[in-house]
């Protein structure tokens, strides 16, 4: 089997937004997929409501971490007891987010900033800090964030977000370039990669929900979370020196 490509059959998986639409689509794949995903979220009680009651993966049910992602000692504290725990940690699935937006340049305002500063852009810095020696120690490390396609020509209403999104994709690319470099001087040159972080932009997520809530409308070029889910899980399944450091399209 090639270094970096071999499945996600039990790989240890922490789903960050695991309360959402996209992270329950994605604990679901991941499970079906023979991998072990652990949810992550902000509220305990939330994650019950979508997996059940909380226990372990041995007994059949979903791991279940309640952790504010914006405090880097709490996601420090939480990769050390999920690797002491599982024994490793093979991917991540960052797909904490958000959305605040505007009519113009002007009406950015300071409080949506920081709040998409706090969601966007400093989870994405805890997760992968937290997280980076136990994906570049793996056999098949993955990380991936969820970026959005307007940021390739963003308006003047979307500029906090937009901005956010792009700050969060060049930390996530350096992070890509980091899993190169390290393995590279721990193993010698030219080391195999079997690490990879990757950006997966969607023009805007959909699930059932939304989809019953408005039969009639069509939703040109968003992206099912089962889609995104379906994306996230073949990633182990693929070549990790192509897929370091790629911007995915999911919008077509």
């Amino acid at each position: 089997m090639n270094p970096g490509v071999q499945g996600a059959q039990g790989a240890i998986v922490v789903v960050a937004g695991a309360g959402s639409a996209s992270g329950i689509a994605a604990v679901r794949a991941l499970q079906g997929a023979g991998a072990t995903a652990i949810a992550v979220g902000s509220s305990a009680e939330r994650l019950e409501a979508a997996f059940g009651p909380r226990g372990d993966a041995h007994d059949g049910a979903v791991p279940q971490r309640e952790c504010d992602l914006t405090d880097f000692a709490a996601v420090q504290a939480l990769a050390s007891e999920l690797t002491g725990t599982f024994g490793a940690v093979d991917g991540v699935a960052h797909l904490v987010g958000g959305w605040r937006g505007g009519h113009s340049l002007l009406d950015q305002s300071d409080e949506d900033w920081d709040f998409l500063a706090r969601s966007a852009i400093t989870t994405v810095r805890n997760t992968s800090r937290a997280f980076y020696e136990a994906l570049l120690t793996s056999p098949r490390g993955r990380f991936a964030m969820v970026s959005s396609t307007l940021i390739e020509k963003p308006r003047a209403g979307y500029a906090n977000y937009a901005a956010a999104k792009a700050a969060a994709e060049a930390w996530t690319r350096a992070m890509a370039r980091g899993f190169a470099s390290d393995q590279s001087e721990r193993e010698g040159d030219p080391a195999p990669l079997t690490s990879a972080a990757v950006v997966l932009a969607v023009k805007a997520l959909l699930d059932n929900g939304m989809l019953a809530a408005q039969p009639e409308r069509r939703f040109p070029g968003y992206t099912h979370v089962d889609t995104l889910a379906a994306r996230f899980v073949a990633l182990f399944s693929e070549n990790a020196a192509a897929l370091n450091g790629a911007r995915l399209d999911l919008s077509t």
